[in-house]
């Protein structure tokens, strides 16, 4: 299934007959040819040894003890051809052993595992398929011998070819024929070790890979990483990077990229290899349906698998793709497919959170500037267009009337002070390091003296020494009293109000009351959201809220919080 694929992902070469003689990959499959025969060697003596020793001296017990090490070698001499294996790029991850008890207990799961029995069928083909590929590689590298050599022993007259009564000197058309012949057998040679390599490949990934339930459990163990990491994550990047991650070890792709629509890069794991972006990168002719996953082949045998990024429709966005790039011979099966989507679908969900996240902060900006735009408005604006007419006033009756223009001055310095405190009060609501840095008495007191100025009331303090409360207690104590003081405001057509603040030795106290109309708290009301908020932040701070009122009896709020753990640790060792 071929739905896309990215301009030029792998640039071809410049001349492609030579493109298997130019490939490093050729080299490596002959280096994994000509250790293939020793090994194969070695292991099949290391292996008859120990099952010729163990069978030998089985009657006097011994025995036993070698086939047990022959058992133990299948899978020893297993690692080593995994890390062998790998010089084709094939990447395994070593099956992870379950807990044994004694050597009965490894002994069973070693026999029950079916890596056990696929590993050995390795072991006893790699030493006679190597030979296969030895004289097979033997005969094509004596062609390329003879051929490119021919300048040197045709062209020597003292060593004439005789062939029955024939004596052949063959002349310069023939030493540049044989010389072509040559060069094309070193061209044959590029390409049968590039199908070896596909073949070794191929052997190792179905003999030597883990089983089907070990990649299962890994990508369940990826699959819950991942949904943490989204559902968790507050950095947009980090979290892509870390679904690229999750994505490439729990995989057989030797890459794993979350690449923009535009074809940008926006995530890249290529383990400890040194990748180009540009390699998984570029725009797409024709990006892959939703919930379909398309395979690219690329040059030299490699294989791109790419997967939707999606995002939901409402959104009218796309969220690009994830590629996955394999190595040559090296292909996904239908399960990985499946699973490299459930990673997209990650990727997409991360994506959509990030822009509701700026679009709530957006909204959350524009709500905050309606509002201050509508206090300045109550405010200070009005204050200030009192302030004008008091000095205009002023001015009038400067020369006729003194008094009067005391009066107006008198009058335009007391709005100039409320409007000082207003701005005082709006400053103060807008650093939220203000607790932080005068504590909760501080921030109390500047509170009450900007309600009084704003809205005339009388406030009456008890606000003595600062409580011993954490930042999170202290940050829900003074939104509480905020809010109480509000609705004071708001809905209790108060004269006065009194707030106060005690502790003992396990609790602060904080008390809001009024003298204003009060309500009935057991009916619905236009209080009963306020006293919600004002719940849930005493019960996040570990605290408890209670609301007294009565018709015609005023409201009293009292909330009661732990004092902090070191405070009544240090009163405990005083007593």
């Amino acid at each position: 299934m071929d739905q896309g694929r990215p301009p030029h992902p792998i640039r071809p070469p410049r001349f492609p007959a030579l493109a298997d003689l130019l490939d490093p990959g050729t080299y490596r499959v002959g280096a994994y040819v000509l250790l293939s025969v020793p090994l194969g060697g070695l292991v099949a003596a290391l292996l008859t040894g120990a099952v010729l020793a163990g069978v030998l001296t089985l009657p006097v017990l011994v025995g036993a003890l070698f086939l047990l090490g022959a058992l133990w070698l299948v899978g020893a001499l297993g690692d080593m051809q995994r890390a062998l294996v790998s010089v084709l790029g094939v990447r395994f991850v070593r099956p992870a052993q379950p807990p044994t008890s004694g050597v009965l207990g490894w002994l069973g799961a070693t026999l029950s595992d079916p890596v056990t029995y696929r590993t050995l069928l390795f072991h006893v083909i790699q030493l006679p398929l190597g030979l296969v590929c030895w004289v097979v590689l033997a005969a094509l590298l004596a062609l390329v011998v003879l051929g490119l050599g021919a300048p040197l022993w045709l062209m020597d007259a003292s060593v004439p070819l005789v062939w029955n009564e024939w004596t052949l000197r063959p002349g310069p058309l023939a030493t540049a024929g044989l010389m072509l012949s040559g060069a094309g057998a070193l061209l044959v040679t590029a390409g049968v070790l590039n199908l070896m390599g596909r073949m070794w490949t191929r052997l190792g990934t179905a003999l030597l890979a883990q089983d089907a339930g070990e990649a299962a459990r890994r990508e369940v163990i990826a699959l819950r990483r991942a949904a943490g990491r989204v559902a968790l994550g507050d950095d947009l990047d980090a979290t892509l990077r870390d679904l690229t991650t999750q994505a490439r070890e729990a995989s057989t792709a030797e890459a794993v990229a979350l690449v923009a629509p535009d074809g940008t890069p926006r995530a890249l794991d290529a383990g400890f290899g040194d990748l180009p972006p540009s390699l998984l990168g570029g725009a797409l002719t024709r990006p892959p349906a939703p919930g379909e996953a398309s395979l690219t082949l690329l040059g030299g045998g490699a294989a791109l698998a790419i997967l939707p990024v999606a995002l939901p429709a409402s959104t009218g966005v796309d969220g690009g793709t994830l590629r996955a790039l394999y190595a040559p011979g090296t292909r996904p099966g239908a399960d990985e497919l499946a699973f490299l989507l459930s990673i997209a679908d990650h990727a997409g969900t991360a994506l959509h959170a990030a822009q509701l996240i700026e679009r709530a902060g957006t909204r959350a900006g524009e709500l905050e500037r309606a509002r201050l735009a509508r206090e300045l408005h109550d405010s200070v604006a009005q204050a200030l267009y009192g302030i004008t007419l008091g000095a205009k006033t002023a001015r009038a009756t400067l020369d006729r009337d003194p008094e009067r223009t005391r009066q107006s001055l008198e009058y335009t310095i007391r709005l100039a002070e409320g409007g000082v405190s207003e701005m005082k009060a709006l400053l103060f609501s807008l650093r939220p390091d203000a607790l932080e840095e005068g504590g909760l008495i501080a921030a109390l007191t500047q509170h009450a003296h900007a309600l009084e100025a704003r809205h005339g009331l009388s406030v009456h303090t008890e606000l003595r020494e600062e409580p011993e409360l954490s930042p999170d207690a202290q940050a829900a104590a003074y939104r509480v009293a905020q809010e109480a003081l509000h609705n004071t405001v708001k809905h209790a057509r108060a004269q006065a109000v009194w707030l106060s603040v005690t502790q003992d030795a396990a609790h602060v106290t904080l008390s809001v009351r009024d003298d204003g109309r009060g309500f009935d708290v057991t009916a619905q009301g236009r209080g009963t959201l306020g006293q919600r908020s004002m719940r849930e932040r005493a019960a996040g701070a570990g605290g408890t809220l209670e609301v007294l009122s009565a018709p015609g009896q005023g409201t009293r709020v009292t909330l009661t919080l732990p004092r902090a753990p070191q405070a009544t640790a240090a009163l405990e060792v005083s007593a």
